[in-house]
């Protein structure tokens, strides 16, 4: 399977769906238009659709040959809760949700791989395409988990990709180890006792120990945490009072952590639940801490990544699979199935010249069509190879 194949055979199919997708833009399992438009496309190739997984989620099974051997190929759906910029002819519909993060792209180019896959069936085992929602720190991955899917759809091995506009279009950045960060929302609530702003000396100031918690846990990063490993604390928020004249009774902090390894993300939770609530203690006050959306480290495993690897040389040449690029620190949901079934990920360049300067979770971006046969592409010779034809039967 050439990459002129696909782009010959679907390119224009692959565009018409990622910019109707691109216009109906749906956030953490409100799914519902994107699942009946995956749904009917499966179904109409043949593909068993199964839905409902994880609410909006869904599997779609084909199979060909003897062979027990299974595979699982993974899209994220889901688009943020922000507004479009851009002024593309098939922009946004929703005034509030648009795909900033490139989720209608990659559900296109795994739609192409099916419908070829179901046409051709030049594999012997089962592929699952797995559509999944909430991918944006709502825990979709996790809730499918928990909901059966590897109980309901085995797998001997799963894989997925995002874009990435940095990255020149036509590479891909691949590695076994680990990919990506593990990550944790947190709040952090501080209650004090408020005061007029005249009389601070009345008050148990939550502003003054919120500035402290910050300071704080930025000096552990640099000065409790080994230098060799990696880990991030950012407080992205500080909510406090509501007029200048008054010392509020409390403030909340919002921030995320992120490691490189699941053992330091850990660590760096105890952190800040030990330096918060110590902070405040300290200045007479009293801090809660919260945390939400735990995401492992995505962890890709040595015999799905060669898999993986070999089948991108195939199509896009040695010279464009990259294995010395840095991890990074961003999250990403598809760790759940890794930490499940043996998985590899990549990340698959999309850079252009009018979108190099333009990141994931960007007002303006929008992912390259240029990439959809490409992607597909991958797709398709991955589960070719990954199912070859073997001449017999049952689980290797």
């Amino acid at each position: 399977m050439e990459l002129n194949d696909i782009s010959g055979m679907l390119s224009s199919d692959l565009i018409e769906w990622r910019h109707q997708l691109h216009a109906h833009p749906e956030i953490a399992y409100e799914e519902e238009w994107t699942s009946d438009f995956v749904a009917t496309k499966l179904s109409a190739w043949g593909i068993d659709v199964t839905r409902r997984i994880a609410g909006t989620g869904l599997v779609g099974s084909l199979r060909s040959g003897a062979s027990m051997r299974a595979i699982g190929i993974r899209a994220d759906m889901d688009a943020l809760p922000m507004r479009e910029a851009g002024l593309i002819s098939y922009r946004s519909l929703s005034a509030d949700r648009m795909h900033a993060c490139g989720h209608d792209g990659h559900t296109a180019m795994l739609l192409g791989a099916a419908e070829y896959l179901a046409r051709t069936r030049n594999f012997d085992g089962i592929i699952h395409f797995i559509f999944q929602p909430a991918e944006e720190g709502r825990g979709g991955a996790r809730k499918m988990i928990e909901e059966g899917l590897f109980s309901r759809f085995r797998c001997d091995a799963v894989f997925g990709m995002h874009n990435d506009p940095l990255l020149p279009i036509g590479t891909i950045s691949l590695k076994a180890g680990v990919v990506s960060a593990a990550s944790t929302r947190f709040w952090i609530y501080i209650k004090g006792h408020g005061a007029h702003a005249s009389q601070p000396h009345e008050a148990i100031d939550p502003v003054y120990i919120g500035s402290q918690i910050v300071v704080s846990l930025q000096s552990a990063i640099s000065r409790r945490l080994d230098p060799n490993e990696s880990g991030v604390v950012s407080v992205s928020q500080f909510h406090a009072g509501t007029t200048g004249n008054v010392l509020p009774s409390d403030a909340t902090l919002n921030g995320t952590i992120r490691a490189l390894s699941n053992p330091i993300h850990a660590k760096l939770k105890s952190w800040v639940a030990d330096i918060a609530q110590g902070v405040a203690m300290a200045h007479g006050g009293n801090a809660t801490v919260e945390f939400i959306g735990d995401v492992p480290a995505t962890i890709n495993a040595d015999g799905p990544t060669r898999e993986f690897a070999n089948s991108a040389i195939q199509v896009l040449g040695k010279e464009n699979v990259r294995s010395d690029l840095p991890t990074a620190m961003t999250a990403e949901d598809f760790a759940e199935f890794a930490a499940q079934v043996p998985s590899s990920f990549a990340w698959i360049g999309q850079g252009r010249a009018s979108l190099q300067n333009v990141p994931l979770h960007h007002p303006e971006y929008d992912f390259n069509d240029s990439l959809l046969p490409i992607g597909a592409a991958l797709w398709i010779r991955l589960a070719e190879e990954s199912l070859k034809f073997r001449g017999e039967t049952g689980c290797k």
